[in-house]
């Protein structure tokens, strides 16, 4: 009888993994709670109707990505792609954004179909936070020291930088887009199938090429900041000079976009060059109109993703020896007779007892 392999793009996490996944996920749990964040749990599915709303139907997460299906009613259902809608449509079903400013955080499973590849898989785990109800520029600081103060309990602050840009109100993003189109007009016959696609759907995310000549062209092309609102320009320059006083370095990347449609005011990532072409670890912004769009009252959001294989990666590339020794064995006690057993099973005990922090493992013959 044949092997049953697993579904592509779905990995086991073997136990000579896993320990990397419970460290950072212990030092997620101590950092986000040390900040007042609280632990959310959502279901990993929702109705399509959710993300159709919040990322955008003309995106490629909904139209290509999302795994998608009926449930015996007849209901279309989604494997969750991202937290955030989830988050929010979470907070307004249990009434959550009552409360003064809430902040949460989760961890879990999302699911996208995409093709597999070193830091990119269908099934990968996302650990996030969102804050709301406060639309002023130091919720993003607050968000940026959280993700810093994660980076350095990891020892991996040296090994991560963060790009920052500001997308302005929903006018900005118009203006931009009509400019983008008219610059590349020209051009589109020596544009590529996904760069064409991109300019008829979204023009922003032809900001995310990864074509040559696309990327030549980007050189030249109009930038988001001379369209940016008087307001949102503002509210960037605020939040740089906080990050200054903080003593926080980043670099401001104007071709800077998300691919998810309800982001506004800024945005950001946290990248790495240790790990290959997926090189982004972690990534958000703000998106001050998405709880009204799901049916909320008004109220501002701030959020980031981690991707949680490619902080594996790095901190398997970068921190082998760290991970090695907290993983070692420190003890391993042999039983050479059956009857020798329970004496040991009781010295393994008072060595526990005495020394907690042992990693002591019994053969027992």
């Amino acid at each position: 009888m044949s092997k049953i392999k697993p579904v592509r793009g779905m990995n086991d996490i073997t136990p000579q993994e896993i320990r990397s996944w419970q460290i950072i996920e212990s030092s997620i749990r101590k950092v986000f709670s040390s900040y007042g964040y609280e632990e959310i749990r959502f279901p990993i599915v929702e109705k399509v109707s959710l993300f159709n709303r919040s990322i955008g139907e003309s995106t490629d997460i909904v139209t290509k990505e999302m795994y998608t299906f009926e449930d015996k009613k007849g209901e279309e259902i989604a494997l969750r792609p991202e937290g955030t809608a989830s988050c929010v449509r979470a907070a307004i079903s249990n009434n959550l954004l009552r409360t003064d400013s809430p902040r949460l955080w989760y961890m879990g499973p999302m699911f996208r179909y995409e093709r597999p590849q070193k830091g990119r898989s269908r099934q990968f785990h996302q650990s996030s936070l969102e804050a709301y109800g406060i639309s002023d520029p130091y919720m993003e600081a607050e968000l940026l020291v959280v993700s810093s103060r994660l980076w350095k309990d990891l020892g991996i602050e040296n090994d991560i930088s963060l790009e920052i840009n500001t997308l302005g109100n929903e006018n900005t993003r118009k203006k931009y887009k009509e400019a983008l189109l008219d610059f590349f007009k020209p051009y589109t016959k020596e544009l590529d199938e996904d760069s064409l696609k991109n300019l008829r759907k979204n023009p922003l995310r032809i900001m995310d090429s990864k074509s040559n000549k696309v990327k030549k062209f980007l050189l030249e092309a109009p930038k988001i900041i001379d369209f940016v609102d008087d307001e949102s320009r503002d509210h960037f320059d605020e939040l740089l000079h906080m990050l200054d006083d903080l003593k926080l370095p980043y670099i401001v990347n104007p071709k800077l976009v998300r691919g998810l449609d309800y982001y506004n005011k800024t945005v950001f990532e946290w990248k790495t060059d240790k790990i290959g072409a997926q090189d982004t670890i972690c990534a958000g912004g703000r998106y001050d109109t998405l709880v009204q769009d799901l049916g909320g009252k008004p109220c501002p959001g701030v959020g980031f993703s981690i991707g949680m294989e490619r902080l594996v990666l790095l901190l398997q590339d970068e921190k082998k020896e760290k991970l090695d020794n907290l993983t070692k064995l420190h003890v391993f006690f042999i039983c050479l007779t059956r009857e020798s057993i329970p004496m040991a099973i009781h010295y393994v005990e008072e060595i526990r007892e005495k020394i907690p922090n042992l990693n002591i493992k019994v053969n027992f013959g």
